[in-house]
C-alpha cells in the first residue's frame, strides 16, 4: 500500500512538472514574441552623451533617455520632458518648465537639479559634442525642482532644435560628475532601460517602468552586432533578427524585396563627403585640394558603388533644405574635371613623373560593405588625371574615429547624420574653427566663423540663407571638405513585423516596433 501511494505521489509530481514545464515554454515563446530583435552593422562607441557623437550611439541615446524637447513626425519641435517653455530678452534667456511626473527606472525624479547637473557634466568633461552645449550657453540654472533657465552667449533663433541634441539629454545621478562614462547602463527616463550590453554582441533593453510617455508597442529590444551586411542579411533570412538597420548593400536590398520582405525606404538628409587634413602637407596647398575636388565624378560613385540608391551633392547642405546652394557644382561643374584638376596639380608643383601622393581611408564596417568599393573608385577617378598616386588604407570604426579626432589620417571617408534639423548642423560642425576638432582637419577661417556666428544670432531666414551661401562658396573655394553623395535610409524587416517608424533624424524608433 506504501509503495502504491509513493507512485501515486511520483506520478503527480511529474505531472505538476510537466504541465509547469509546458507553461514555462509557453511563457517563453509569449516573451520572445514580443520582444524585437534588431540586426546592424553599427557600433555603440560610448553610451554616454557627454561623450558620443556618432549616428546609431545617438539612435540608442534617444530610445533610453529624454530630452526637454523632441520632434513630432513633421519635424516639428514640440514638449517632451519639458511641459512648456518661453524665451526672454530676444531670444537670450530660455525657461523651461519640466513636467513633475517623469523618473529614471529605479524611480529617482528627473528635475530641475538632475537636468543642471546633467548640462555642467557635459560642459565640464568637453567631450566631442559638448561644442553644442559650451558654443551656445552661457549659464544653467535651477529656479525651483521643475524650472530651468538657460542664458544664453548670445541670442539663438533655433536653440530649441538645439536642445533636442543627446548632449542636452538628462542622465542618472551615478553618472560621475567630471568624468566620462562610456559603458554605463544607468541610462536616462525615456522609453527603455538598458539591461544588459556586451560591447560588440549585444544590447538588451527593457521598458522603463516609470516612463512618463506612451508605452512602447514591444516588451523590450535587443540589438545585435554584425560584422558586415553579408553577415547581417543571413541573421535576416535565418529568422535570428526581426529587423536588418544599417547597413545591407543595394544588391541585396533588391534581392530582399523580390523575395517578400518589407523595406521601408527613407528620404535621407544623410551625406558622404570626405574630410581632408589640411593642417599638414601637401593638403595645406588649396590648389591640391581643389584639384582633388575637381577631379571627382559623383554620378560614377553613385551607379557604380550605390546604384542608384544614392544622388550627388554639391555642398555640405543637402540638397532639399532651405539654404542649400550647390558651390561645388558652380565651382567645378559636375564632374569630373579632369583638365582643371591637372592645371590645379601643375600650379601646386606636380607633374606625371612627380606625383601627388595621398593616402585615403575609410572604415569597412560603419557604413556597410560598399565602402571598400567606394575607396577604390574615388583612387581610379583621382589617378585618371595621370597625376595622382593613392594608397587605400583602412581601419575598423573605434580606432577609426580616433585616428579622425587626433588628426592622424590624410584624406577619410565619413558621412553625417543631422543632428538638428537646420543648415547651421551641416557646417558649424565641421567649418566653425572652435566646433571642428572632431574631424581633425585643422581649418579654420576667421572670415568664416563670423558668418557663421552671423547667422547664428539672426531670426531673419533670408539674412541667415545669404549668410550661409557665402560659407558654401568659401567651402568649395578652400575644400577642406569634399561633399559626394547625399543618400536614403532602408529598414528591412520580416513580415511579421508589422508597425515601424523613423524620427525626422533618421532614428528608428524603437517603442514604435511591434510584431
Amino acid at each position: 500500500m506504501a509503495l502504491a501511494n509513493t507512485r501515486v505521489i511520483l506520478a503527480a509530481i511529474i505531472v505538476i512538472l510537466v504541465i509547469a514545464a509546458g507553461f514555462y515554454i509557453l511563457f517563453s515563446r509569449q516573451q520572445a514574441a514580443n520582444v524585437i530583435v534588431i540586426g546592424t552593422t553599427d557600433d555603440v562607441t560610448e553610451l554616454d552623451p557627454a561623450t558620443s557623437y556618432d549616428f546609431f550611439t545617438w539612435e540608442v541615446l534617444s530610445n533610453v533617455m529624454a530630452g526637454l524637447v523632441t520632434y513630432d513626425q513633421q519635424g516639428n519641435i514640440v514638449p517632451y520632458l519639458a511641459e512648456r517653455w518661453e524665451s526672454q530678452e530676444g531670444g537670450k534667456v530660455w525657461i523651461f518648465y519640466l513636467r513633475q511626473d517623469a523618473k529614471f527606472p529605479d524611480g529617482t525624479p528627473c528635475d530641475a537639479d538632475v537636468v543642471v547637473r546633467s548640462i555642467k557634466r557635459v560642459m565640464t568633461i568637453q567631450g566631442d559634442p559638448s561644442w553644442l552645449v559650451t558654443e551656445f550657453v552661457e549659464n544653467v540654472e535651477a529656479l525651483d525642482q521643475w524650472t530651468v533657465k538657460f542664458t544664453l552667449k548670445q541670442p539663438t533663433g533655433y536653440f530649441l532644435a538645439v536642445v533636442a541634441t543627446p548632449p542636452y539629454y538628462p542622465v542618472h545621478p551615478n553618472y560621475p560628475e567630471d568624468q566620462p562614462a562610456p559603458d554605463a547602463t544607468w541610462g536616462g527616463c525615456g522609453p527603455y532601460m538598458i539591461d544588459e550590453f556586451v560591447r560588440d554582441q549585444y544590447l538588451r533593453l527593457k521598458p522603463n517602468p516609470n516612463f512618463f510617455g506612451e508605452e512602447p508597442k514591444n516588451d523590450g529590444v535587443i540589438i545585435r552586432f554584425y560584422e558586415g551586411s553579408e553577415d547581417l542579411r543571413s541573421a535576416l533570412e535565418a529568422g535570428e533578427i526581426d529587423v536588418a538597420w544599417r547597413t545591407l548593400n543595394p544588391s541585396d536590398l533588391e534581392d530582399l524585396r523580390s523575395k517578400g520582405y518589407n523595406i521601408k525606404e527613407v528620404p535621407g538628409l544623410f551625406i558622404r563627403y570626405l574630410v581632408l587634413r589640411v593642417s599638414q602637407p601637401p593638403l595645406d596647398n588649396v590648389a591640391v585640394r581643389q584639384a582633388l575636388a575637381a577631379a571627382i565624378d559623383r554620378q560614377d560613385i553613385v551607379d557604380r558603388v550605390f546604384r542608384g540608391t544614392m544622388e550627388p551633392l554639391y555642398s555640405m547642405v543637402p540638397s532639399g533644405m532651405w539654404g542649400h546652394y550647390p558651390a561645388f557644382k558652380e565651382k567645378y561643374g559636375e564632374g569630373p574635371n579632369i583638365d582643371l584638376a591637372r592645371q590645379l596639380l601643375s600650379q601646386a608643383g606636380y607633374s606625371e613623373s612627380n606625383k601627388l601622393q595621398v593616402e585615403l581611408w575609410y572604415t569597412p564596417e560603419h557604413y556597410g560593405d560598399t565602402e571598400a568599393a567606394l575607396a577604390a573608385v574615388i583612387k581610379e577617378q583621382w589617378e585618371a588625371t595621370g597625376m595622382i598616386s593613392v594608397e587605400i588604407k583602412s581601419s575598423e570604426w573605434g580606432t577609426y574615429v580616433d585616428q579622425l579626432s587626433s588628426g592622424q589620417m590624410m584624406i577619410s571617408l565619413l558621412g553625417w547624420y543631422p543632428d538638428y534639423l537646420d543648415p547651421d548642423n551641416f557646417l558649424t560642425p565641421f567649418l566653425l574653427s572652435t566646433a571642428n576638432s572632431w574631424t581633425g582637419t585643422g581649418y579654420a577661417n576667421p572670415q568664416v566663423d563670423d558668418l557663421l556666428r552671423k547667422a547664428m544670432t539672426s531670426s531673419d531666414m533670408n539674412e541667415r540663407a545669404q549668410l550661409y551661401k557665402q560659407v558654401q562658396e568659401i567651402l568649395a573655394e578652400e575644400a577642406p571638405f569634399i561633399p559626394l553623395v547625399q543618400g536614403k535610409l532602408f529598414v528591412v524587416t520580416s513580415t511579421e513585423v508589422t508597425s515601424i517608424e523613423v524620427s525626422p533624424l533618421q532614428f528608428l524608433i524603437y517603442s514604435s516596433i511591434s510584431k
